[in-house]
C-alpha cells in the first residue's frame, strides 16, 4: 500500500534537526519524532534496533525493524513512524563532511556515476533494496555507533576523522552485504531510475487532475519530490518547465475533446483546466496554430472526407 500523497511537505536543515551543521548522531527521544512525510538538506541513516515498523520513502513503503538501515538520500521524502516502544539511531550528516570532493549540487546526485562513488548506492537505491543485517553484522554497527555517539560528544583532536572511517563502514558494509542486489539495480537503472519514476508520477498527476488548478508545488508533493528538484529534473530531462508541461497536457486533452465530443469549447476549456474561454482560445492558437472551433471543423473535414 502506498502512502497517501502529503498536501504539504517540509525539508529540514542540520540547524532544526542536529547540534552540530556537519554531523550528528542521536538515540530515539532526544528530539520530537517527526511523524509526517518530510525531506531534508543533508544525507540521514536510521538504525532499528527494538521495535517494527514501516519505511515509507520515494512513493514506497518498506520494512523496518531490529537490525535494519534506512539510507535517505538529501530532499527524497520519507517518514518513519516509530511505534511507543521503539528503539533506534538517527545519524545525520552534511554531503562534505563524508564527501568533501564530491563537488555536486544536491539536487544532482543521481546522476552521479557508481564507478565514481559506489557508497553512495544504499542511499541512491534505498526505495528498491531493504538494508537488513544478520546479528553478528548488526553487533558490529551497534559498536560503531556507540563509538560514533562517544566522538561527536567529545569532538577532540582527530574526532572527525574517526567519525568519517566509522560512518565509511557502515555504508562500506551494506554495500558488500547487498553488492548483488544494488549491482543489478546499478546495471539496469544507471542511477535514473528514481528519476524516471519520479517523473512518471508527476506526469500522471497532471493527467489525472487536468480540470484543478495545478502548481508545482501540489505536483511535487504528489511525487515526493521538493519543488526545487522537479524544476531542475523538468529542465535537465525535458527541457521544460512544470507551466510547459500542463499548457502542453491541457491542449492535448482539449484536442481529444474537440474530435471526439460534441461538447461547447467552453465546457471543454473548463474540463481541461483553463479560467475561461478567451484565455483557452489565446492559448490554443498559440499552441496548435487555429481556433479550437477551426481545429474541430477541420478535423471532422478530415474524418468524414
Amino acid at each position: 500500500m502506498r502512502p497517501s500523497t502529503p498536501t504539504s511537505v517540509r525539508t529540514y536543515g542540520m540547524h532544526e534537526r542536529a547540534d552540530h551543521l556537519d554531523f550528528d548522531i542521536r538515540f530515539q527521544g532526544a528530539r520530537n519524532e517527526l511523524t509526517l512525510p518530510h525531506r531534508h538538506a543533508y544525507f540521514q541513516i536510521q538504525v532499528g534496533i527494538e521495535g517494527s515498523s514501516q519505511q515509507s520513502i520515494g512513493g514506497e513503503v518498506r520494512p523496518f525493524g531490529p537490525r535494519h538501515l534506512s539510507f535517505v538520500l538529501p530532499y527524497r521524502v520519507h517518514v518513519i513512524p516509530h511505534p511507543p516502544e521503539a528503539l533506534y539511531c538517527i545519524v545525520n550528516f552534511d554531503q562534505r563532511f563524508l564527501w568533501p570532493e564530491l563537488d555536486v549540487d544536491a539536487l544532482d546526485l543521481e546522476d552521479v556515476p557508481l564507478a565514481r562513488h559506489p557508497d553512495l548506492a544504499p542511499f541512491l537505491f534505498q526505495e528498491y533494496v531493504d538494508f537488513a543485517f544478520d546479528e553478528a553484522d548488526f553487533a558490529r554497527i551497534r559498536g560503531w555507533l556507540d563509538e560514533l555517539h562517544a566522538l561527536n560528544a567529545s569532538r577532540s583532536f582527530g574526532a572527525k576523522t574517526a567519525m568519517r572511517g566509522i560512518l565509511q563502514q557502515i555504508v562500506g558494509l551494506a554495500c558488500m552485504r547487498q553488492e548483488n542486489a544494488l549491482m543489478r539495480l546499478s546495471l539496469q537503472h544507471d542511477g535514473k531510475t528514481s528519476q524516471r519514476d519520479a517523473l512518471q508520477r508527476v506526469v500522471r498527476y497532471v493527467r489525472d487532475n487536468l480540470d484543478k488548478p495545478l502548481s508545482l508545488t501540489d505536483a511535487a508533493a504528489a511525487a515526493f519530490l521538493s519543488p526545487n528538484y522537479l524544476a531542475n529534473l523538468l529542465r535537465k530531462e525535458t527541457d521544460r518547465t512544470f507551466t510547459d508541461l500542463v499548457t502542453e497536457r491541457r491542449i492535448e486533452r482539449a484536442k481529444e475533446l474537440l474530435a471526439s465530443t460534441s461538447l461547447l469549447v467552453r465546457e471543454i476549456a473548463h474540463q481541461c483546466g483553463f479560467a475561461d474561454e478567451a484565455y483557452f482560445n489565446r492559448r490554443f492558437r498559440q499552441v496548435v496554430g487555429s481556433t479550437p472551433r477551426n481545429f474541430r471543423r477541420e478535423h471532422v473535414v478530415g474524418r468524414l472526407g
